[in-house]
């Protein structure tokens, strides 16, 4: 309470949240604009996978085909893709993380330009594979399919514009923001939805059980995200006894939190994403009736709602979250960092066996992490098989998203509110 009356109070503070709001509400009417004739891609019913996932980030615009209709997610993509390629895969983007400031302006600039042609290839990809669903009126031309597909492009490039100046001169990280401002959208006409069914003609005892139940997971799935999404595992760390003025500092002890999920979402939108591309490619290209014994194959493998997909897509959780979780904390260099900060892990020597102890440790923590992960990815299923309301779509992923960025936001503002209290004294 005392952070929320110094943030009214403090009139920079203010204008940073209504500024924010004010570029919300921006990004909110874009996906109202239709980059053809308003049409509904797909029902609420079929919002579900690879598609769902791009759907809700994108604050329901994909399904209505908005100009803003790929979101943030082209730029996403492309920044997953520079950082994996920073790992001495291409040297030259090695050095330039090296280079201080000037280094990750060059990398900023390449991660929005791979953005684009991202957004190009994903838009061209969508426009013309769709283009019998879009295009309602017979306007099929191939111009008309590119000005569509550049208009898809122009608002990825908009979208990620306005993620710079929420990050600039709003509070917290304007890429984070959007998405989950993307997510929030959609909260409302779930919630009108569950009422509705509760207040129809055909409403019995089970109706209700049904609703009481779904609101009970909800409240219960946000408490235990809450608590995991906080969760660190510190590592005690101590510096050598350094001279100071006429007299020796004793050693200070420290601690290096390794937080349970590092990876955040990261590696469950990997998965989703490859396991539903080919089952979108694939429905698109009308297998489903001139092959269908093929088609039912495929989807035993890449569906997570059959047994084969399920444990594919469970591994490939596991796998993309060892995977990203070591990408962003990479042992060898936290070793060499520690030493040359004069720290070390108590009983372990600097280098080598810090180095060994920090991977084993990481990997521990990742583990349990991925399984964190899984459970998450599977609370719509779950929810569903125990008798939940399929009006509140109990999405585990979508939860720890805004779960996550709010606390990384409320952070960051009382962060803010503290600087400036303390320039001011010091001023």
């Amino acid at each position: 309470m005392s952070t929320i009356k110094k943030v009214f109070k403090n009139k920079e503070e203010m204008l940073k949240i209504l500024f924010t709001l004010g570029m919300f509400l921006v990004f909110k009417i874009c996906t109202m604009i239709p980059a053809v004739d308003n049409v509904e891609l797909f029902s609420t019913d079929d919002s579900a996978g690879f598609i769902g996932i791009i759907n809700s980030f994108s604050g329901d615009a994909l399904r209505n085909y908005s100009i803003v209709a790929l979101g943030i997610g082209p730029y996403i993509t492309s920044s997953i893709i520079v950082q994996m390629l920073e790992m001495d895969i291409v040297p030259i983007l090695s050095e330039w993380k090296d280079e201080g400031e000037e280094g990750k302006k060059k990398l900023s600039q390449l991660t929005r330009y791979l953005a684009l042609v991202i957004a190009l290839i994903q838009s061209i990809a969508m426009t013309f594979g769709m283009s019998s669903t879009i295009f309602q009126y017979g306007r099929t031309s191939f111009l008309g399919l590119m000005a569509v597909s550049i208009t898809l492009t122009a608002g990825a490039a908009f979208i990620m514009w306005l993620a710079d100046l929420i990050t600039q001169y709003g509070v917290g990280n304007g890429t984070s923001l959007l998405i989950t401002i993307g997510i929030v959208i959609a909260f409302p006409d779930s919630i009108k939805t569950l009422i509705s069914d509760l207040t129809g003609t055909s409403v019995t005892w089970k109706t209700y059980l049904s609703g009481g139940l779904t609101l009970l997971l909800f409240f219960a799935i946000l408490i235990g995200i809450v608590f995991m999404e906080s969760s660190t595992r510190n590592i005690q760390i101590q510096y050598s006894n350094r001279p100071g003025a006429s007299k020796f500092q004793g050693a200070s002890d420290s601690n290096f939190p390794i937080k349970l999920n590092t990876a955040s979402v990261i590696p469950v939108i990997f998965a989703a994403t490859l396991m539903g591309i080919p089952l979108t490619i694939i429905s698109y290209t009308g297998m489903s009736t001139s092959a269908p014994v093929g088609y039912a194959w495929l989807n035993q493998i890449f569906s997570s709602s059959a047994l084969i997909g399920y444990v594919i897509y469970v591994l490939l959780i596991f796998f993309f979250t060892i995977f990203y979780t070591f990408l962003l904390i990479n042992p060898q260099k936290t070793a060499e960092d520690l030493q040359k900060r004069g720290a070390y892990i108590p009983g372990y020597r600097p280098g080598y066996e810090t180095e060994q102890y920090l991977t084993k440790v990481i990997f521990n923590t990742t583990l349990f992490g991925a399984l964190y992960l899984v459970v998450v990815a599977s609370l719509p299923t779950l929810a569903t098989m125990l008798g939940a309301s399929s009006a509140i779509e109990i999405g585990g992923t979508s939860i720890m998203i805004v779960v996550g960025v709010a606390i990384e936001t409320a952070r960051q503002i009382k962060t803010d509110v503290q600087d400036q209290k303390y320039a001011g004294f010091l001023a």
